[in-house]
């Protein structure tokens, strides 16, 4: 919710000053104090608050009363913040002595100075004052409330079945409901719990539904009954709807414990199933199980839930996922649900496809727009009003209890990961989204709550599985070594993000209709295609932006956007230049793109809290200022150089920035939050360096013959104890230098582009390391002709690919080597012949992939993979092999 941003992020702006290594302005102790007690107790009361509107089109007023006093006081402190860098780190009287540049007496420096900080200690009490209104109105909030409750908890209604809800049809799940009948009346005779997980509008109570009324499940139990969860669960009313459905006794005027009693008594010796639908925490059955006893007679317990880390503490065995459907079960639900029985028009067949595409394969969304277009008139004409109009359709008002099923994912989760999903609706639809972007610039944001002996990369991190977990983002692709590499949202999802969001001003997409309070935008979305007229008029108004994202050809003019804290593009724009972006003195993520003759200023200092900074740029390689070893906030810098192959579309990047040494003796030259560098260019890694960057964790470099030298830096590398990821290239050969690397323990990927010198001694280095999980080499050469790796090397590996090792014939695996390897990937290996042949007894590997190898190597791989399942009954991996003349092999 923005209310609850707003307060951390106001949080984050004190604690940053306050904890900064040369804070830009000093803010009166009392001052802080007074809001940090406000703030605290609100945040607080937003965690329990449930809003009275939260269904409704408009924003809860408290809420927004919330979230624009803490804007409030964010405006005031960026501000003077501002003020003070724009007038210039050094005092009145060095001014003074600069004569060329001073245009004012002393005295009226000293006077404005004075005047400025007296308004800003003045404009900050005033809106203290504001928030502490606030805080008394939330304490009456809350007390009421609480009241509430209890009046409330005396007088609850029972929970409404499951039984009420419309019969759905069963389209596209066969083999799943085949599975789970089969663990129903088959397998073991105790008590099964068996949760079924998925997103929201997935199925999962459609499925349970068509199970508690199959015909064989009827037979096989002597009781059946079902009852809703949902999160503000009551257990009393749960147990009374299950003893209504199974004794018929109402039980009115039993306590808990005396329903759960008697439920047992009854279901006790009798086969059972029941239905727990919607179920939102394992506190539920905690309370619930003692109540459904095992009496080892093939009883069962079906959980739905749209949590899938509940699944894995509700039982150690059967779990069902639900997944979309595909393009024909999608076809078939569509068809059902429009004309029942009957065959599908002709004349409606191609745009009833583009519907059906566009329903993204989520039973919920194509039985929404089935059962419109099955009340509908069966013309072309509409049915493509329908298909450009779809994602509307889907959130109309005649559609809002369907839309409310969705809803209840958001409504329901904690406010600290109510903002991380709100932000999701930022990103373009269908975007395939970087993760380490998305959680960097949740980062920047100033949204994530911090947690005591956590980077707030870890806690961005565990927040975006938890939604991964609750299935409101998609995984949608996973790295080397199983990480999340991008993710995805659904459209729906994403739709409900889109109007929570314009409804609490959370952000703001240029080419919408115009909002209330359009001036207090924070975050503006610049979508593809927006014409320069939208772009100018609208930011006309939206001074106060702290987020441009944008997707558009046409970038904003930054200049008077003074509270400006994130800013990333994929495009250059005329509209902007390093001179005015390295202006914006409360930046921190810039990611951009800038024209020919870039070169990073030195009013990059001025940046106080700068985290991370991504630029790519055309022309000749720029030189960072020295300035840079100070700025103390920098986590993430990144510098890449894109060029043109002889003028034709394909670009490529190319390491983009030359890094001075820094100034020896200095001890305000420190980049210690630094943990990644990457587009470095002959980097001289050297005694001084290392001190300045203690906490890097992935580094990528590049080095040229120009400076063969250097290299010799790389024994320095050892002493970067919590370096993770290495990535270094080197052009040339230069054996006599890189005898001498070293690599840190702290290492788990390695890429190395080798230059044609020998790896056999490197190999040896790299084979020992206790924690290495990815490992790519390119252009080495093998002066044996051979690689061995032999017994206890690679511990920890999983991921191994060599490119163009030319020379490398022979390939050895002695005794329990490579013991975690799960793929393995070879491209324009032509002098090896086969594979050895331990490869298929590495019990972890899931596939291999050839690319450009010999056709040997491809046969002894099928070899070794039919041998195998001569033996064990099935293969023992996946692989694919590509040759240059495009035939492909997969298995």
């Amino acid at each position: 919710m923005a209310a609850y941003a707003a307060l951390v992020s106001l949080m984050h702006i004190i604690d940053t000053i306050e904890h900064h290594h040369s804070p830009p302005i000093c803010i009166d102790k009392q001052q802080v104090e007074s809001l940090t007690q406000i703030v605290t107790f609100l945040h607080e009361f937003l965690e329990g608050y449930k809003s009275p509107v939260a269904d409704g089109d408009e924003a809860d007023a408290l809420e927004m009363r919330i979230a624009d006093g803490a804007h409030a006081v964010e405006d005031i402190i960026e501000s003077h913040i501002v003020n003070v860098i724009k007038l210039g780190r050094s005092s009145p009287i060095e001014e003074f002595l600069e004569a060329d540049t001073l245009e004012m007496p002393i005295a009226e420096m000293y006077s404005r100075e004075e005047v400025s900080c007296i308004d800003f200690y003045q404009d900050l009490e005033q809106v203290i004052e504001d928030m502490s209104v606030i805080k008394k109105e939330a304490m009456e909030t809350s007390a009421e409330a609480q009241q509430q409750r209890k009046v409330s908890s005396t007088h609850a209604g029972s929970l409404t079945s499951s039984s009420t809800m419309k019969e759905s049809m069963m389209v596209g799940f066969d083999d799943v409901q085949l599975q789970l009948l089969d663990w129903l009346i088959g397998g073991y005779r105790n008590r099964q719990i068996i949760p079924i997980t998925g997103m929201g509008g997935i199925g999962k109570t459609t499925l349970a539904r068509h199970i508690f009324e199959h015909a064989l499940v009827k037979r096989h139990f002597d009781i059946r009954a079902w009852t809703t969860i949902s999160q503000t669960y009551n257990v009393k009313e749960a147990l009374r709807e299950v003893l209504h459905q199974v004794t018929g006794d109402l039980g009115s005027d039993l306590s808990e414990n005396e329903l759960g009693e008697k439920l047992y008594k009854y279901l006790y010796g009798r086969r059972y199933i029941i239905i727990l639908d919607d179920m939102w925490s394992v506190e539920v059955w905690d309370k619930m199980r003692f109540f459904f006893p095992d009496y080892n007679d093939g009883s069962r317990v079906i959980v739905t839930t749209r949590l899938s880390n509940l699944a894995a503490e509700l039982t150690n065995s059967n779990s069902i996922g639900m997944r979309f459907l595909d393009d024909v079960s999608s076809w078939n639900l569509f068809s059902k649900t429009v004309f029942g029985d009957e065959g599908f028009p002709l004349h409606l067949e191609v745009i009833g496809k583009k519907i059906v595409g566009k329903c993204k394969g989520l039973p919920l969304s194509i039985a929404v727009i089935g059962g419109l277009l099955a009340k509908s008139e069966l013309t072309p004409e509409y049915w493509e009003h329908i298909e450009e109009n779809i994602s509307s359709i889907v959130n109309s008002e005649n559609d809002e209890y369907w839309l409310r099923v969705l809803k209840l994912s958001y409504d329901h989760l904690p406010a600290y990961l109510k903002p991380c999903f709100l932000y999701m609706g930022m990103f373009g639809e269908d975007e395939e989204i970087r993760v380490a972007e998305l959680m960097r610039l949740w980062v920047s944001e100033g949204f994530l709550k911090p947690i005591i002996n956590k980077s707030l990369e870890t806690v961005a991190e565990e927040y975006l599985k938890e939604l991964v977990d609750r299935n409101l983002i998609l995984v949608h692709r996973l790295g080397a070594v199983g990480n999340i590499k991008y993710c995805k949202m659904h459209d729906l999802l994403r739709d409900i993000s889109f109007q929570e969001a314009e409804k609490q001003r959370f952000y703001y997409v240029l080419g919408q209709h115009c909002p209330r309070g359009i001036n207090s935008q924070r975050r503006i979305v610049i979508p593809k295609s927006t014409s320069d007229k939208i772009v100018r008029d609208a930011l006309q108004t939206m001074s106060r932006a702290r987020s441009f994202i944008c997707h558009a050809d046409t970038v904003p003019e930054l200049l008077d956007f003074r509270f400006l804290r994130t800013l990333t593009t994929d495009k250059y724009s005329s509209w902007y230049s390093e001179e005015n972006v390295f202006q914006l003195v409360n930046l921190r993520y810039l990611s951009a793109v800038f024209r020919k003759g870039f070169q990073i200023p030195s009013s990059i200092s001025l940046l106080w809290n700068l985290h991370t900074l991504i630029v790519t740029y055309k022309g000749e390689l720029t030189t960072a200022p020295v300035e840079i070893w100070k700025m103390h906030q920098l986590k993430h810098v990144e510098i890449w150089k894109m060029d043109e192959l002889n003028h034709v579309v394909f670009v490529y990047r190319e390491y983009g920035m030359y890094l001075p040494d820094p100034s020896s003796g200095d001890s305000d030259v420190m980049m210690e939050n630094l943990e990644t560098l990457k587009g470095v260019r002959d980097f001289n890694l050297n005694e001084e360096v290392v001190k300045r960057i203690p906490n890097i964790k992935k580094l990528n470099i590049e080095y040229h013959d120009k400076v063969m030298e250097r290299v010799k830096c790389l024994s320095y590398l050892q002493c970067l104890c919590k370096l993770e990821s290495l990535r270094c290239d080197i052009g040339y050969r230069c054996d006599e230098y890189l005898q001498s690397i070293s690599f840190p323990h702290s290492l788990k990927k390695l890429y190395l582009e080798c230059g044609n010198f020998h790896l056999e001694e490197i190999l040896e280095k790299i084979a020992s390391l206790p924690l290495l999980e990815k490992l790519q080499l390119s252009c080495g050469q093998f002066a044996r002709r051979r690689w061995e790796i032999v017994e206890g090397q690679f511990p920890c590996l999983k991921y191994l690919s060599l490119w163009a090792c030319w020379d490398m014939e022979c390939w050895t695996l002695e005794g329990s080597c490579l013991p975690r390897l799960e793929q393995l990937h070879l491209s324009c290996m032509w002098s090896l012949e086969e594979f050895p042949l331990e490869i298929g007894e590495i019990p972890t590997l899931k596939s291999i992939e050839l690319v450009g190898c010999s056709e040997s190597m491809a046969v002894s791989l099928k070899k070794i993979v039919e041998e195998h399942e001569e033996l064990q009954g099935d293969p023992p991996f996946h692989f694919i092999v590509f040759f240059f003349t495009f035939h492909v092999i997969v298995h």
